[in-house]
C-alpha cells in the first residue's frame, strides 16, 4: 500500500458558498468536496490543500487542489470501472456534489507537487458592466453592474504604476504573521463584448487584494481620482478610505500556473519563505 498525491482541477459558482475554507455550520467549497470524498472513499477526515482560498461569493473556473490518498482506497473507490482509478473517482465525486461545483480533472500529481506552494502565479478576472445596455440579468451573478461609465484608458494608466514587486499593504486586509509583499505580473483592462474585464495576475494575493485594486481603478475610471493616485496609495503602505473593496461576485479565479515538473519541489520550498523588500 502506497500513498498517492492527487491533483484536482475544479470550478465552482461561489454564489452559494461562504468561500473556500471549511467553516463549522456553513456551506463552503472545501467542506462540500471533503464531505463528498469521505462519502465516496468511505473514510472520515479527507483533507484538501488549495492553490488559493477564495472569499464568500468569489467564483473559480480554474482552481487547483491536492489531496493524499492510499492506493487501496483509490482502487476501492473506482470499483469495477474500466477507467483509470482517478477518472472513476472524479466521476463519482461529481455524482455526489451539487451542480455548482465540478471536478474537471483528477490525476496523480508529479513528485514534489503542492497545489498551494508549488504555484508560481494565480490569474483572476473581474468583470464590470458600466452601461445600461451591457447589464445582462443572465450574468448578474458574475458581472458587477456599475451605474456610471468608466474610462478604460485612465484605468490602464493607473494600473501600469502598480506592476512589479511591492508591499501591497494598502490593498490588503492584514493577517497576523503574513506578508503583504507580492509581485503583480499583470494588471490591465479590456472590453470583452462591451464588458470591462480586468486581468489580474500575481505570484500570490493577500486578503481582499484584487477587489481593492479594482476599487482603486474604479475611482480613477469615474474621474474622482487622477491615475497617479493609485501609485500614491501603493506607496503609503496603509489603507486609504478612498479605496473601496468591491463586491465579490464580479471576481473569478481563472487559472493557476505551475513550473515544470522537475521544479515543483524547489518552488514549494522557496514559496514557504516569508519575503521582505530589499530596499
Amino acid at each position: 500500500m502506497t500513498t498517492l498525491r492527487l491533483r484536482l482541477d475544479l470550478a465552482y459558482d461561489g454564489s452559494g458558498f461562504h468561500g473556500w475554507a471549511r467553516q463549522h455550520g456553513l456551506r463552503t467549497v472545501q467542506g462540500e468536496i471533503e464531505k463528498a470524498l469521505d462519502t465516496v472513499l468511505r473514510v472520515e477526515g479527507s483533507t484538501l490543500t488549495v492553490a488559493g482560498r477564495t472569499d464568500t461569493g468569489v467564483h473559480a473556473r480554474g482552481q487547483v487542489a491536492h489531496m493524499d490518498v492510499t492506493s487501496d482506497l483509490l482502487e476501492a473507490a473506482a470499483g469495477r470501472s474500466p477507467d483509470p482509478a482517478p477518472d472513476a473517482l472524479a466521476r463519482r465525486l461529481n455524482g455526489v456534489l451539487d451542480p455548482d461545483v465540478r471536478i474537471h480533472r483528477l490525476a496523480e500529481a508529479p513528485t514534489g507537487f503542492d497545489a498551494r506552494f508549488s504555484a508560481i502565479w494565480r490569474r483572476y478576472a473581474y468583470r464590470i458592466a458600466d452601461r445600461p445596455a451591457l447589464v445582462d440579468p443572465l450574468t448578474r451573478g458574475h458581472v458587477l453592474a456599475w451605474p456610471r461609465p468608466l474610462d478604460l484608458g485612465a484605468m490602464n494608466e493607473a494600473a501600469a504604476a502598480l506592476l512589479g514587486e511591492h508591499d501591497f499593504a494598502s490593498f490588503c486586509k492584514k493577517r497576523e504573521g503574513a506578508t503583504t509583499i507580492r509581485t503583480l505580473l499583470d494588471l490591465g483592462w479590456a472590453r470583452e463584448d462591451g464588458v470591462l474585464t480586468a486581468t489580474v495576475r500575481a505570484d500570490a494575493f493577500c486578503h481582499n487584494m484584487v477587489r481593492s485594486l479594482v476599487g482603486c481603478m474604479i475611482a480613477v475610471g469615474e474621474g474622482r481620482r487622477e491615475p497617479a493616485w493609485a501609485a500614491s496609495v501603493l506607496a503609503a503602505r496603509a489603507r486609504d478610505s478612498g479605496v473601496t473593496v468591491v463586491h465579490a461576485h464580479g471576481l473569478t479565479l481563472e487559472e493557476v500556473g505551475y513550473p515544470a515538473d522537475d521544479e515543483l519541489a524547489e518552488q514549494a520550498r522557496v514559496s514557504r519563505t516569508v519575503r521582505t523588500l530589499d530596499r
